[in-house]
């Protein structure tokens, strides 16, 4: 599809000042899906929305995408498979997209390259109109419901009125629910609230705190450091419980603001953090207790701190411990996984030496988010994604990691298109349970995992296939496994997918039906190795075993065919080179076939053709 630039000219319309603001001009928008938030929740959640036909505006108040993600924090994208604590369970959907797609462009770690392919996500998406540098201030209301949000750019000088049928908030400090008088709590809750034995016994106003993290790199000669006068003089007892011997990263347990308001007290914590970074960086650099560190220099100091919980809005639903540890079994709303342990700071941070700075418990196993978490109880038109979702503290403690929000935000992006499309609000997309199941079905097909949920989608063709073959099967892989339902599988079992063994004419597998099938669309899902890590970050430990461009299981180059009914002839339908993407959808004009066939011509490494799954539709 050719780019088409943004239309600038539609967001600097003026319909002249507002009436108590004669200096600024005033533009009025309007959308299916206003998103406000850019981080990783707001970006997945406007990409799937846009990707399903919904016009959406996507509301950022910083200059770059991300959130903490992006160059300004640096904070490596963490999830469900808990560094390979679970493994296999990568999340997929666009995450995944983002992923491969940065280690492609990106296979030299620059963090500015990782925030310039979000923004090139987004404004090629034609139906998202992108407002970067905008706040989000005020909602006008009507019915209980957001009529009109309220945008300001300062350094444009333009007020952006912008009516939507339905929002989000993805600012993770619940800026839009605050503004539309949702429901929302702070701090956590008492133990016996939610039967909860990790929480504390009373309720309280702490939390955990913010970080600001650095980065340095061995230069290759002396760097002296002389600390600004206000950085802290930091002790080696200070440091007993954090451990300081790898310097290329910074901290995260430099930490502080648990005890305070983490939004209308940010510039506080922001100095104490700055304090904290520079006096730990002089203890490294000047305390003699470090040599080796002599060639060491910091070459970037974060400014913004990272937040890690300030408000929650809540949910028809609120998750608790008992949710993710699945003792009430699953959600008949599930949209999306995660997995992250229960890992609670201490809301003293970093000035709370005495005790280890995070208690981190691991979950057994992966868990499900239902939709009712992701909408407002009281606001009848406001999803949620990301650190602000219905939860519990102590679930919170798990739900807050970005890749968990990134999987959130595909699942109410899509769900937002739906309600969109079907003139409904969220609880009725829930109260519909033909359309919730037709909803989660296209989640599937869009790659988003939901645990134990299997694709029975009746438009598949490929599931009425009799019969499924291939040039040959790896060990302990059947073709058939194409059809399973499932894409993912335990690193080492081929339970869902195919592997052929590559020879020197490549390998190919077929889908074969009784009756003819009229098709005018294949999707593959391929296998882009979800045992590893695929983080962008500077902590050598998580770089560690990346593959930075293709992933060696996927793969590279393969023709689409299905063969003719009148002689059997095999016709090509589609022929890629170069490929490195896990989900590739191929749409042509309707055709009639009884056999279809994906010949395999070179992967990026495997000595097996791998495939998760073949899906056809007509």
């Amino acid at each position: 599809m050719p780019f088409s630039p943004p239309d600038f000219d539609a967001i600097t319309k003026s319909i002249g000042p507002p009436a108590d603001e004669p200096n600024m001009s005033s533009v009025d928008l309007s959308c299916d899906f206003l998103v406000a938030g850019g981080g990783m929740a707001g970006v997945c959640a406007a990409l799937a929305a846009a990707r399903h036909g919904a016009k959406v505006v996507l509301v950022q108040n910083r200059s770059r995408l991300g959130g903490n993600a992006s160059s300004e924090v640096r904070m490596h994208i963490v999830g469900a498979n808990h560094h390979k604590g679970h493994p296999g369970w990568r999340e997929g959907g666009l995450l995944e997209e983002l992923r491969i797609e940065d280690a492609m462009r990106n296979p030299h770690w620059a963090w500015e390259l990782w925030d310039l392919m979000l923004y090139d996500k987004i404004v090629s998406e034609p139906n998202i109109t992108l407002l970067l540098d905008a706040s989000l201030y005020r909602a006008e209301m009507e019915n209980g419901a957001i009529r009109r949000a309220w945008v300001r750019n300062d350094l444009t000088e333009h007020i952006y009125r912008i009516q939507a049928t339905l929002y989000a908030d993805c600012t993770g400090d619940c800026r839009l629910g605050l503004e539309a008088g949702a429901e929302f709590r702070t701090g956590h809750e008492a133990r016996n609230q939610y039967n909860e034995s990790l929480a504390p016994e009373t309720a309280g106003p702490e939390t955990m705190g913010s970080s600001i993290l650095f980065t340095s790199r061995d230069y290759g000669y002396p760097i002296p450091f002389t600390p600004p006068r206000w950085a802290q003089k930091i002790t080696s007892d200070q440091l007993r419980l954090r451990k300081t011997n790898s310097w290329e990263y910074g901290y995260w347990w430099i930490e502080w603001g648990g005890q305070l308001d983490a939004i209308r007290d940010n510039e506080k914590i922001r100095f104490e953090l700055l304090s904290i970074v520079m006096g730990v960086w002089d203890y490294i650099k000047n305390s003699g207790n470090h040599p080796d560190s002599a060639n060491w220099g910091m070459n970037w100091v974060g400014m913004i701190p990272g937040k890690r919980s300030s408000r929650r809005l809540i949910g028809p639903h609120v998750l608790t411990q008992a949710d993710l540890e699945g003792e009430n079994g699953d959600f008949e709303d599930a949209v999306a996984i995660g997995g992250w342990p229960f890992d609670n700071h201490t809301s003293g941070g970093f000035y709370d030496s005495d005790i280890p700075p995070s208690h981190s418990i691991k979950i057994p196993e992966v868990y499900n988010i239902p939709l009712r978490a992701l909408y407002s109880a009281n606001v009848p038109n406001l999803f949620m994604a990301g650190r602000n979702i219905s939860t519990s503290h102590v679930a919170l403690t798990s739900t807050r990691v970005m890749g968990t929000c990134a999987v959130e935000g595909q699942a109410i992006g899509t769900a937002a298109a739906f309600c969109a499309k079907e003139s409904i609000l969220p609880q009725a997309l829930f109260d519909n349970k033909s359309l919730l199941k037709t909803y989660q079905q296209q989640l599937l097909r869009d790659d988003q995992s939901i645990k134990h949920l299997k694709n029975e989608d009746p438009a598949d063709l490929a599931r009425q296939a009799t019969e499924v073959i291939a040039s040959g099967e790896a060990a302990g892989s059947k073709a058939a496994n194409v059809l399973t339902g499932f894409t993912r599988d335990v690193p080492e079992h081929w339970e869902h997918r195919w592997g052929g063994p590559m020879t020197d004419d490549g390998a190919w597998i077929e889908l074969r039906w009784k009756e003819p099938q009229t098709l005018s669309q294949v999707q593959i899902c391929f296998d882009t190795g979800f045992f590893r890590e695929l983080s962008l970050s500077e902590q050598s430990n998580v770089k560690k075993g990346q593959v930075r461009g293709p992933q060696p299981e996927t793969v590279r180059d393969y023709r689409v065919l299905y063969q003719a009914l009148k002689n059997d002839e095999w016709i090509p339908l589609a022929e890629i080179t170069g490929n490195y993407e896990r989900l590739r959808r191929h749409t042509f004009p309707a055709i009639t076939t009884g056999a279809l066939r994906v010949h395999i011509i070179a992967t990026n490494g495997s000595p097996e053709a791998r495939i998760y799954e073949i899906r056809c539709y007509a």
